[in-house]
């Protein structure tokens, strides 16, 4: 199955670039990061059959655990593309929010989305460590 990140806005060159390139060497499993402008172009057609995630404040909190066991099943039912959409400042609007399969929350304050994207690579490289049985990941 392959993780799509698509997000609004250009990362440029930052210590937060630095840290989702570090993640996103680490996942074995297919990825691409896509990038769009903060208020354009067009989101890319998905792999179907394809899992939407919108990253959203009011979204539903996941423990580590539950977010691989998440994708697992997805992989496992056949999906072929689990995207993740980061909005621009602004956030989703309603109708995305209301069409996506899952709206996932990172906690109850606002983070920057430079930083999103860095703790979202980050999750899905631990949330595919768990699936393989790596032992960096301690459960608790």
């Amino acid at each position: 199955m392959r993780l799509h990140v698509i997000a609004r806005g250009k990362i440029g060159r930052s210590p937060e670039a630095e840290l989702i390139d570090r993640y996103a060497k680490r996942i074995v499993w297919p990825l691409q990061l896509t990038e769009l402008s903060d208020n354009g172009g067009s989101i890319p057609a998905p792999l179907a059959p394809a899992r939407e995630v919108l990253l959203d404040e009011r979204g539903k909190l996941m423990s580590s655990e539950q977010f691989a066991q998440m994708l697992g099943g997805w992989r496992d039912e056949g999906v072929r593309e689990a995207r993740f959409l980061i909005g621009a400042a602004d956030g989703h609007g309603e109708a995305a929010r209301a069409g996506a399969d899952l709206l996932l929350g990172f906690g109850a304050m606002t983070w920057p989305h430079l930083l999103v994207r860095a703790m979202l690579m980050e999750q899905l490289w631990r949330a595919t460590s768990i699936l393989a049985g790596h032992p960096y990941h301690r459960s608790g």
